[in-house]
């Protein structure tokens, strides 16, 4: 948090987090003490004592977790004081995610999917893509219809969410509706309210997902269990940094991006292509990102990928590429593919019997990719 603050303070509004600050909200106010620096250099130093005690410690799941928020953590203040790491090294030291693409072959398979969720719901004619812009078109919500809709969905993903994740007492949220910024949706959460992006139309399915991803069982969720065990001290004080720009968010985008699945709420094939449609969509994301700052690629190929290869629509297409340009959020666009993936397949495949474990790992505290599977190994 003493980074944090350092780094909102020097750069004030004009570094690379713009004013987002390395951890966009942050709960335990009342309960950290920040770090105080005055150079970047007292920063260093401290993140290498820390480094240094971390590769001192015995292995084990919370050792790899450590290690990878030490190496996050002098990333990103490597970039907050000026320095120019390569892409290659924002996602695996900064975002903690393979350094490469996702495949054409795992692209071809959600393809796949799609063309036959698209079969099923009678969506025939044309290319894959005609027909999956078929299907949303035809579904897309009037934006009055939104408010009443939200309300119902927020309602049932909180009984849910308390029924089957975490008790979130009187905690919810209300709408606010956003244009000309590059996110669809957002937790507002000290504001109290989920923003949606209405330049980018939404299924009923796709404001679903965004309420579930944003909230309940989301980021919002999240946070207030993270809170409750750091508060009581049942989890380290780093439970906080859920929200952090660093290791931390594939495994909360991820949690975010398995919500209908997590809390049981998949009624019916257009949820299923929703969810397959998303998956396509944060894998061409990471790609773009990657041929942006790699390849060459210039933000109207990005675009026109995104359209073709993604099946979005050129609005979603267009905040995507704005997003996957940023010199810091750009690599975080892969911790949306890699995060979904690995909660997905530890949600698939842990037992009945373990699934309390899953729940702690994911809502009492906090993990890299590594330290989450490791935490979660026989």
């Amino acid at each position: 948090m003493g980074v944090d603050a350092f780094e909102r303070a020097k750069n004030r509004g004009d570094g690379p987090l713009d004013d987002e600050g390395l951890v966009p909200i942050f709960l335990g106010a009342d309960l950290v003490s920040p770090a105080t620096y005055t150079t970047w250099n007292d920063a260093f130093d401290d993140i290498a004592t820390f480094a240094s005690e971390v590769a001192a410690l015995s292995a084990s799941p919370r050792t790899t977790f450590l290690s990878a928020m030490a190496r996050s953590l002098r990333a990103a203040a490597r970039l907050f004081a000026g320095e120019t790491l390569s892409f290659e090294e924002k996602l695996r030291d900064l975002v903690g995610v393979p350094a490469a693409p996702v495949s054409d072959e795992t692209i071809a398979a959600i393809h796949e999917s799609l063309d036959r969720l698209m079969t099923k719901l009678g969506y025939t004619n044309g290319t894959l893509a005609e027909r999956v812009f078929a299907w949303q078109t035809g579904r897309y919500l009037d934006p009055a219809e939104i408010p009443a809709l939200f309300t119902a969905f927020m309602a049932e993903a909180k009984t849910r969410t308390d029924a089957l994740i975490w008790p979130t007492g009187d905690y919810t949220m209300r709408l606010n509706a956003v244009r000309d910024v590059p996110y669809s949706g957002r937790c507002s959460f000290d504001d109290g309210c989920m923003d949606i992006n209405l330049d980018v139309a939404v299924t009923r399915a796709a404001l679903k997902h965004l309420v579930c991803h944003e909230v309940f069982p989301g980021h919002s969720t999240q946070l207030l269990s993270t809170k409750s065990v750091a508060a009581r001290g049942t989890a380290p004080l780093d439970a906080l940094l859920c929200t952090a720009n660093m290791v931390t968010g594939a495994v909360q985008e991820g949690i975010g991006d398995q919500g209908v699945d997590l809390i049981d709420w998949i009624e019916d094939e257009h949820d299923i292509a929703q969810i397959e449609v998303r998956r396509l969509q944060t894998a061409t994301g990471t790609n773009a990102a990657w041929h942006l700052h790699l390849s060459g690629w210039t933000p109207a190929r990005s675009v026109d990928y995104l359209r073709a290869v993604g099946f979005g629509q050129e609005s979603w297409a267009n905040v995507r590429t704005v997003m996957a340009q940023h010199p810091f959020r750009g690599a975080f666009l892969a911790s949306y593919w890699f995060g979904n993936e690995t909660v997905k397949e530890l949600r698939e495949t842990t037992p009945t019997e373990k699934r309390a474990e899953l729940i702690s790992a994911l809502f009492a505290s906090v993990h890299s990719i590594e330290s989450l599977r490791a935490s979660l190994s026989d």
